[in-house]
């Protein structure tokens, strides 16, 4: 059979940055999946082979059309999910997810879903009052609660933001970090701030925080009280207890929303401590009202070397369980 081609202009440079990713990143991708040869000339896209991976791997990058027309970044989970849209005839539910912003960063940067399984896991939150998210680091876990609990917040559906974790880390214990309590629990909340910092004005913040408008504090905080109105995030679900988290559950009041984010592969409780996102999942699974949605490595949004760290600790965690 002899070998086609097929050539893609593209309308800039920026725009040719933007498909082939970091070190062409995007473009060893589509030949790995495919079997054909992609080069960048200038701004065109040149893809050659065999007839059926050329037709693949052009149809793909037409399909993200839509980021690179705008010069957006385009990242391995909107590659994997464009492959998986064409197998599964999913192209029309792709587009959709191209255009959905959830929200604007203060940089300017747009956020939306890039996988199937993140955008399930936004509409659950958006219809659920309890919402599990289970996965791996990097898979837009807190991210995405966090880019709808700021909405919520700056449209005034909801009173407050609460962002909570176990005070828990690898091999660390509070009481050997310097300082008062808030400045203990600050390194174990960060990710959570950081979050914030995407959507608010990190000099605001603390405004909001004295009027009761954003409390980000430990699990232990939460003890006793009853949260209405509120748009609650706990995250690192994993290193809760099982009564730690039935308490947190328990907290939930009229009109709020609550979001459970873990990874039961990283866990640092004691060898003995049976973790209670894993319990909460056998137990509630089936609670209506409550939602359970699972990413995995191929929902992983960090830097695409973080993706091949999820699959390469998955491949080795299942040889050793063998």
């Amino acid at each position: 059979m002899s070998d086609v081609s097929e050539t893609i202009e593209l309308p800039s440079p920026q725009s040719a940055i933007a498909l082939a990713g970091p070190g062409e990143e995007n473009l060893k991708l589509l030949a790995r999946q495919t079997g054909a040869l992609l080069v960048m000339r200038g701004q065109d896209l040149w893809i050659s082979g065999q007839e059926t991976p050329v037709s693949r791997a052009t149809q793909v990058v037409r399909s993200l059309e839509p980021l690179w027309q705008q010069e957006k970044v385009i990242s391995i989970p909107d590659i994997l999910t464009a492959f998986q849209a064409m197998d599964t005839g999913r192209q029309d539910e792709y587009q959709d997810l191209q255009r959905q912003v959830l929200a604007t960063t203060r940089r300017g940067d747009l956020i939306r879903a890039k996988t199937f399984r993140q955008r399930q896991y936004v509409r659950a939150i958006q219809t659920h009052a309890v919402t599990f998210c289970i996965g791996p680091a990097g898979t837009g876990k807190t991210f995405l609660a966090a880019v709808l609990a700021v909405q919520a917040l700056l449209k005034n559906e909801c009173d407050r933001l609460i962002l909570t974790r176990p005070a828990v880390e690898a091999g660390e214990k509070l009481g050997f970090l310097p300082g008062d309590l808030q400045q203990k629990v600050n390194p174990f909340l960060r990710p959570l701030y950081d979050a914030l910092y995407e959507f608010i004005d990190p000099e605001k913040i603390p405004d909001l925080m004295e009027r009761g408008k954003i409390e980000v504090a430990p699990l232990a905080y939460m003890r006793g009280r009853t949260l209405n109105n509120a748009f609650i995030i706990v995250d690192e679900a994993q290193n809760t207890t099982p009564a730690q988290l039935k308490m947190m559950l328990t907290r939930l009041g009229n009109g709020s929303r609550m979001v459970v984010t873990g990874d039961i592969t990283q866990t640092d409780l004691p060898e003995h401590q049976e973790s209670g996102l894993i319990v909460a999942q056998k137990i509630l699974r089936n609670v209506e009202g409550i939602a359970f949605c699972q990413l995995g490595q191929s929902d992983v949004v960090r830097h695409p070397l973080v993706q091949k760290i999820v699959t390469a600790y998955e491949g080795f965690e299942e040889k050793e369980g063998k």
